[in-house]
């Protein structure tokens, strides 16, 4: 088992990037692929997940502008200690974190809260078991964040503040 650095910011942002920027990018274009088969092989059918691929294939553009900030301007700036202003970028990262809540609310609202119907396909069940994987991990990441990373560069949460 992986422990997390939750003690040092910088090795924190690299366990971020490695662990779930590069599994977001993983999962979802595999579960969009899955989403817009299962739309298009069921439509019509009951519980069938309409405009999830849509949603999914938004979330991939809307995920990969998010980690790049993160990746070439916030987590530079933290692995250096910080800098003035800092809050600005951390604050537009909680904007898009509260983003990917609705999202996330969204797919559960369109899959029924991840209920498959009777009967659902191999491509169905895997496209929810992934979904399920990706909310936990986007969860923990955006929780990492939140209330661990960004708090020791706010100044609520600084000791010099």
């Amino acid at each position: 088992m992986t422990t997390v650095p939750i003690n040092d910011a910088a090795a924190l942002t690299h366990y971020i990037e490695t662990r779930y920027h590069a599994r977001h990018r993983e999962q979802l274009p595999m579960l969009a692929a899955m989403a817009e088969r299962v739309e298009d092989v069921h439509f019509g059918d009951d519980g069938v997940p309409d405009g999830l691929s849509v949603l999914l294939q938004q979330m991939i553009g809307e995920m990969e502008i998010h980690m790049k900030k993160e990746e070439l301007i916030l987590f530079p700036a933290i692995r250096r200690g910080g800098m003035p202003g800092i809050e600005a970028p951390i604050a537009v990262m909680r904007a898009d974190h509260a983003g990917h809540d609705r999202e996330v609310a969204e797919i559960r609202r369109r899959t029924g809260n991840l209920t498959l119907p009777d009967g659902a396909c191999g491509t169905w069940t895997r496209l929810y078991e992934g979904l399920a994987d990706f909310i936990d991990d986007l969860t923990e990441h955006m929780r990492l964040e939140n209330e661990v990373l960004f708090p020791q560069f706010e100044p609520a949460g600084r000791a010099d503040a």
